[in-house]
């Protein structure tokens, strides 16, 4: 398979007794009381951290959180994750408050074979997003490997997923990011057939290169969520409130030609769910040429959900990304659910490409989640592979020695 030729796996390299870096994607959602609200990619993470354990490395955790540009910012600590992976894995995961300088030298100096250690938010540093070059040298210095398990963060050239491997002879990934590598690349180089998408979200423009990559490969398209809003309003429909970008009219005219050209079908909503505002209690259904002034679409309706449902339930190869409709309202979370409980439901090898659609299918229980044959943790980065792009943080892994 191309997208892992030339990278090792974590049970290629030696780690006894070497002090091991694990780049983990700990970028997990906080309350406003640095609760942990949904701990998915801590917990994904863990086979990968329990084997380099087992194997009796000294293992160094490092991870992103959040947004604090370049600065120190309490809020965005990754002591939280710390408690969390200490309480989950039942050991101790000492945590030094700096990623760089002394405090970690210490810390990593030491530990003991089969011990955990867990960086401060790597971006505190400004030079972690800049791929600083002795920033890099400085993560070096605290390691003899590197394992790349944070896929959520491979289609970002920085320090610690771009720089830090390309220094290290012994570098490879752990096994969270081997399963992502080659679940999506099943998607992308060879589809069963039929192969149906289902994408969503609010705008056309986020996944104009989605489209076009799968209108080389995709049967069929089945489009909800406000992105299809504006492809609804390029065939001449009256959207009313709903939210259009009229400045894609015109691409999404292009987009449907395209798909036309190929003989692939674009499914669009046939019916939607409407109301007057984002905080509405519940909506009404109606036709997709009879939305009521003042109305905005917010969901999918039911006979849309019975149009895109026969399609998956006919796919062999299916990729979703993205909700249906509003799903954080529950007035609006029914074609969402419902696109969930049909891709679960289908006999094809099926992917949910993280973000909401993700998290729609965790809200839906785990009985669905596990009918569903992968779950990706990293949305950017699942689509980037979907388009075709090269993530570098997947391209500094492949052999050929330190450079």
């Amino acid at each position: 398979m191309a997208y892992l030729d030339g990278i090792q796996s974590i049970e290629e390299l030696s780690l006894e007794n070497q002090r091991v870096f694990i780049r983990v994607d700990f970028n997990v959602p906080l309350d406003k009381q640095q609760q942990i609200t949904d701990d998915e990619r801590i917990a994904a993470a863990i086979p990968t951290i329990q084997y380099a354990v087992e194997t009796g490395a000294k293992v160094i955790l490092a991870s992103h959180l959040g947004r604090p540009k370049g600065k120190v910012a309490p809020e965005y600590s990754l002591e939280p994750c710390g408690a969390r992976l200490a309480e989950l894995m039942k050991l101790e995961v000492h945590m030094p408050d700096d990623c760089i300088g002394d405090a970690p030298r210490k810390v990593i100096q030491d530990l003991r074979a089969g011990q955990v250690c867990l960086l401060e938010n790597l971006r505190f540093h400004a030079e972690e997003e800049a791929n600083d070059e002795g920033f890099v040298k400085e993560l070096g210095d605290l390691c003899d490997v590197y394992v790349s398990d944070a896929f959520g963060a491979m289609h970002r050239a920085h320090a610690s997923t771009a720089g830090l491997p390309r220094i290290k002879a012994q570098r490879g990934m752990g096994f969270l990011v081997k399963r992502e590598i080659a679940s999506l690349a099943r998607v992308v180089d060879s589809p069963a057939r039929p192969f149906v998408a289902v994408l969503g979200g609010a705008k056309v423009a986020d996944k104009i290169e989605v489209i076009e990559s799968l209108l080389q490969k995709c049967d069929a398209i089945c489009i909800g969520g406000a992105m299809a809003n504006t492809l609804l309003a390029a065939q001449g429909h009256k959207l009313q409130a709903s939210r259009v970008e009229t400045d894609w009219l015109a691409r999404g005219r292009t987009l449907l030609e395209q798909a036309r050209d190929r003989k692939v079908d674009i499914l669009l909503p046939k019916d939607v769910v409407v109301a007057t505002s984002l905080e509405a209690q519940s909506g009404k259904t109606v036709d997709v040429s009879s939305i009521p002034a003042d109305h905005m679409a917010l969901d999918v309706g039911p006979e849309t959900l019975e149009l895109f449902g026969a399609r998956l339930a006919k796919a062999q190869t299916i990729f979703w990304n993205g909700p249906m409709g509003l799903f954080e309202n529950p007035a609006f979370a029914s074609g969402t659910r419902g696109i969930a409980q049909r891709v679960a439901d289908a006999s094809a090898f099926s992917v949910v490409g993280g973000g909401d659609s993700a998290a729609a299918v965790r809200q839906a229980g785990p009985e669905l989640a596990e009918k569903i044959d992968h779950i990706s943790t990293g949305g950017g980065a699942s689509l980037e592979l979907i388009e075709g792009k090269k993530l570098p943080g997947i391209e500094a892994l492949r052999s050929g020695g330190a450079e």
